[in-house]
């Protein structure tokens, strides 16, 4: 029998999730996971040993060695080959300090959806980017049951995705989001409704029983876009929730 994968400690998320060149030559892109990144921090910027830096993230030294030298390879294909680098996934916990926040809500329940939207005033926040606070809900049986509040001490969007993903989120509402954060979002496992408007929590009660509308026009001008620059479409049929001018049914 396989041992089980054992979960990666990281301090912190990365303040940048996509590094790409200036020129519109990009080959592809690259995916650097988080904990990849974190051995690159420990060992090349603070100048750990690999012990040390394995004594950091509680894992085996030979770890960290295979973990480290597939990011150096991620870098040197990125930097060699022209392509963009996206930091997003893998298997790590976030040191509990930053983990979640302000976090009010009480431990999920097994039949909870969890739902996040940014919030502002009882609005949706519209830039996911520069949310500094989520509102959370507990939905069960198309009922709200729990909200809390979850204040970003993290920057960009990939941080987002995963302080969401360390907050057990099961669905974000928002408004305009960047292709990257779309990445981040799927690579942690989250549907997304996005170019959604209005109160936060008429939004998700419309999301609760079926109703909720998305939109097409959930671009961010100040965020890197695919062609079309469409927000909210990485999700294959069938997964629900998307901005194409359709309902999101995200039942739990």
């Amino acid at each position: 029998m396989a041992r089980p994968k054992r979960c990666r400690r990281v301090c912190s998320y990365p303040r940048c999730m996509s590094f790409g060149p200036d020129e519109e030559k990009s080959t592809g892109f690259v995916l650097l996971t988080v904990d990849e990144f974190e051995t690159i921090r420990l060992l090349d910027l603070q100048g750990l040993t690999q012990k040390e830096c394995a004594d950091e993230m509680q894992v085996a030294r030979t770890t960290v060695t295979d973990m480290y030298e597939k990011a150096r390879y991620k870098l040197a294909d990125c930097l060699v080959n022209g392509k963009k680098l996206v930091i997003a996934g893998g298997d790590y916990r976030l040191a509990r300090s930053e983990a979640v926040g302000d976090l009010a809500l009480p431990e999920k329940g097994s039949g909870s959806m969890r739902i996040a939207v940014p919030f502002e005033n009882g609005e949706i926040f519209q830039h996911f980017g520069h949310t500094e606070c989520f509102k959370l809900y507990d939905v069960e049986g198309g009922t709200v049951t729990e909200t809390g509040l979850l204040r970003s001490g993290a920057s960009g969007h990939g941080a987002l995705a995963g302080l969401l993903k360390e907050a057990r989120v099961d669905v974000l509402i928002c408004g305009g989001i960047g292709m990257g954060a779309q990445m981040a979002l799927q690579e942690e496992g989250i549907r997304l409704c996005a170019g959604v408007t209005g109160s936060c929590d008429e939004a998700v009660r419309a999301l609760a029983d079926g109703t909720l509308k998305s939109s097409s026009e959930a671009n961010c001008s100040h965020h890197d876009h695919a062609e079309g620059g469409e927000c909210g479409g990485h999700h294959s049929r069938g997964e629900g929730c998307g901005s194409h001018g359709g309902s999101c049914h995200c039942h739990g």
